[in-house]
């Protein structure tokens, strides 16, 4: 501003102009050299641009060839694999036909083995024998017995398997030697997951036979604890012996076989048939029939005597035995028989039943001598008959009146009762008290002596059948009441089966091998073709 004192106003006006000019000139140079920067940087940044969008693409090029490749490789091996797994499949569903093939050729020559094996039980009169291995329980600890932590867990270890259907696998194991495994061989074993049912099936084929004229025992045979009550009553409320008839999936082998024989005689022609049931313990080798009743009218335990008749038959004197119409009523008075059964607790098993129990039902055959299977030919005859002469049968026999009672007075009844003949045949269902080691069960006193009783039985038992295994002329057999009383049964008058029950724990291992043992002994017996009660022969005139 000094500089321009003095100056007039145009020349200031002038001066002005002209440094704005300069000052526009110059600005308009920085614009032009900033310009050509920009530009230039643009230009290098554009090249470098395409220069990396080209190597980008060459690389997208190069990397979905190569993808590409790959999707092929792949697809191919689907292809491939595709391919090998429907060979696979043809070659799975190939081997899955012929196993189906050879498992239903096998099931017929098992079943083909089983009849010829049945048969020659059959001719022989061989002893069927089926061992049923229970499932561990929580009584199987080992409460009450001061023994170590080791040798506790032992005993919660499984000892006992089914191997097979036909199999027991028992693996014997010693402190301080090496496991032995041992195997039994019987005509079937039931694992520890199989149901009432399973076992039902395979007694069921027996009960046609006792309408077929044969004598049948179904006898359970294991230590205490073994499940032998369960096997042939099913389950036991606690605090009452009676079993439960609601529960009818988990009925055992009596309630079964009562329906089974029932169903049976349903089919047969009314009023051929009527069934009697006894009940009968045997407790310190005395028996005491369950189903006496006092002067009341209230049943209360007897005892009574087997005797052997003059055919060599063992018989009860004055036992009781109740006409039965229906299973309802047969299951209602075993039932009643069981309030009276002894039982006592142990350290094994708290229910522990004291004594044999034996029910037994007699089915009476009426038939003709010139007719086989029905009563009459004419239908109207037969209800005539029926609702005069048969409907009296039961009382006859249980009052031992003669056949010339006021009921058969007239000359068609005479001829009818002259005609008739009655075949008597016996299923006996046993329920033996179980063999005890006195050192285990903790048994004391009363029940001590108890013991003693059910393992004489028993051992009398296994010596009745080594002498006849051995066929001796003497066979033992009263020597127990027991046996005695199972004479008929054990000694061939009857198709005999064995149920064996043993119990898995290694505690239990020495009673398992003990059961085990009687049961292939048993299995050995040859008693002879058991008797078949002779039915009249048909009439050719007819």
């Amino acid at each position: 501003y000094q500089g321009l004192a003095g100056r007039s106003t145009n020349e200031i006006l002038q001066l002005y102009a002209a440094h704005g000019q300069q000052m526009k000139l110059q600005r308009s140079s920085v614009v032009t050299q900033l310009h050509g920067a920009i530009k230039k940087r643009l230009k290098q940044d554009l090249k470098s641009l395409h220069s990396f969008a080209l190597e980008l693409s060459k690389d997208f090029q190069r990397q979905s060839k190569t993808c590409l490749y790959q999707v092929l490789a792949a697809v191919q091996g689907m292809q491939l694999q595709n391919e090998a797994m429907q060979m696979f499949q043809i070659k799975a569903f190939d081997l899955e036909q012929s196993l189906q093939e050879v498992t239903e050729r096998y099931e017929k020559e098992k079943e083909k083995r089983k009849a010829l094996h049945n048969s020659l039980i059959e001719l022989r009169g061989n002893i069927r024998v089926h061992c049923r291995i229970r499932p561990l329980l929580p009584f199987d600890d080992a409460a009450g017995h001061s023994v170590s932590q080791d040798r506790q867990r032992n005993f919660l270890e499984k000892a006992a398997y089914a191997a097979d259907d036909e199999t027991v696998l028992v693996k014997c194991s010693r402190p301080g030697h090496a496991s032995v495994n041992k195997t039994f061989q019987f005509e079937r074993v039931y694992n520890d997951l199989e149901s009432q049912d399973a076992v039902f099936a395979d007694v069921a084929p027996l009960l046609t036979s006792l309408l077929d004229g044969y004598n049948v025992c179904i006898m359970a045979y294991g230590q205490t604890g073994s499940g032998k009550t369960y096997t042939m009553l099913g389950p036991q409320s606690e605090g009452n012996l009676a079993f439960s008839i609601e529960e009818e999936s988990k009925l055992g082998i009596i309630p079964r076989a009562t329906q089974e024989v029932f169903r049976l005689i349903s089919e047969k022609p009314p009023g051929s048939y009527w069934v009697e049931v006894s009940v009968v313990e045997v407790y310190n080798n005395e028996i005491f029939d369950l189903l006496a009743k006092d002067s009341c009218g209230k049943v209360f335990g007897v005892k009574r005597d087997v005797v052997t008749t003059r055919e060599g038959k063992s018989d009860v004197p004055l036992l009781t035995h109740e006409t039965v119409e229906n299973a309802s009523e047969f299951l209602h008075l075993v039932n009643k028989g069981l309030q009276l059964r002894v039982t006592h607790p142990t350290l094994v098993h708290a229910h522990s039943s004291r004594s044999h129990l034996v029910v037994t039902l007699t089915i009476t055959t009426v038939v003709f001598g010139d007719n086989f299977g029905t009563l009459w030919e004419d239908e109207q005859s037969s209800q005539r008959l029926n609702k005069e002469a048969f409907c009296s049968f039961p009382q006859k026999m249980r009052d031992n009146k003669s056949a010339s009672s006021s009921r058969a007075s007239s000359p068609v009844q005479l001829e009818a009762t002259e005609k008739m003949k009655q075949i008597k045949t016996r299923l006996q269902l046993v329920d033996l008290a179980g063999s005890e080691c006195v050192g285990m069960s903790g048994v004391t006193g009363a029940a001590l002596r108890e013991t003693s009783f059910i393992n004489r039985s028993l051992s009398a038992l296994a010596d009745v059948l080594g002498a006849i295994a051995e066929q001796r002329a003497h066979v033992p057999y009263r020597n127990s009441k027991l046996t005695h009383l199972l004479q008929d049964s054990v000694g061939g008058d009857a198709k005999l089966l064995v149920m064996l029950c043993i119990s898995p724990g290694q505690k239990y291992l020495t009673e398992s091998m003990q059961s085990l043992g009687f049961g292939t002994r048993a299995r050995q017996v040859q008693r002879g073709q058991v008797k078949k009660k002779n039915f009249p022969a048909p009439s050719k005139g007819k």
